[in-house]
């Protein structure tokens, strides 16, 4: 596919637009990448609060790990989560972000939106290594399913890379695209077991546990939860779909993006 062999023909290139948008995330603040950090600490006391002891939320005992800690259990749905929003997001306004480059050298411009989800992949990483911390430190045994759990981040990096790809595009052409993305991911989160139980959907409401499964996030939110906070693989099934599902979508990203690419410079 020419998209790959553009990307490995400008390797020294992207590695250098990742370092910039590593480097660039937290530039001249006191905290530094430790706000990669800090964001998600935050948001998780936030739901915790609303929802563990606000709204009472338990989510079933980690099997067989064990583990009964909210926080954690919270943690393994939401920092896959934010990965994938930055990635769909950061990626979607990446070509528009840095049109004064595009339009002084050409060079291929699906390495911006590759760049930028590398660098969000780095900041997951990190903050993945910190849980995985975290829940060694309350009993867990995550470093058995660890290599799955990578699996499942590149996964997750191949599905919003796909995504952020097609919205790049679109985002160029029609600017109001980053709008209804934003009100559309919002939708999304609540609409994924990030913030409550998957039971309360499926057992509650049986007559949509069918379409509530369709839902890409959902499964893998349930993929990281079995491997991270249940320490046991997931499902067979589960493990295809998102296989199949993750590089479909980042196919069919490179596919629209090659198509409609030949005019982004003008349309800038």
């Amino acid at each position: 596919m020419s998209v790959v062999q553009d990307l490995r023909s400008s390797r020294e290139l992207l590695a250098n637009l990742a370092l910039r948008e590593i480097r660039g995330k937290y530039k001249r603040t006191v905290l530094g990448q430790a706000w990669s950090l800090l964001n998600p600490i935050a948001l998780m006391i936030t739901y915790s609060a609303v929802f563990s002891v606000l709204l009472k939320a338990h989510p079933p005992k980690g099997s067989p790990s064990g583990l009964n800690v909210f926080a954690l259990w919270l943690s393994c749905g939401l920092l896959p989560w934010m990965f994938f929003a930055n990635v769909v997001t950061s990626g979607m306004s990446s070509i528009i972000a840095n049109a004064n480059l595009i339009k002084k050298v050409y060079f291929p411009r699906e390495t911006l939106v590759v760049a930028d989800a590398l660098s969000w992949l780095f900041t997951f990483s990190i903050e993945m290594l910190v849980l995985l911390v975290a829940l060694l430190i309350f009993g867990g045994s995550p470093l058995l399913y660890l290599p799955g759990a990578i699996a499942f981040m590149l996964l997750l990096a191949c599905f919003g890379l796909g995504l952020a790809l097609m919205l790049a595009v679109a985002n160029v052409y029609f600017r109001d695209t980053q709008h209804f993305v934003a009100i559309f991911m919002q939708l999304w989160f609540y609409a994924t077991p990030i913030v409550y139980p998957a039971s309360l959907i499926v057992k509650d409401h049986p007559s949509i546990a069918t379409a509530y499964r369709l839902n890409p996030l959902e499964r893998f939110v349930e993929a990281f939860r079995n491997l991270l906070y249940d320490n046991r693989w997931p499902t067979a099934l589960n493990t295809l779909v998102l296989v199949l599902v993750s590089l479909g979508v980042l196919v069919l990203g490179m596919a629209v993006f090659r198509r409609f690419q030949g005019r982004l410079a003008e349309e800038l």
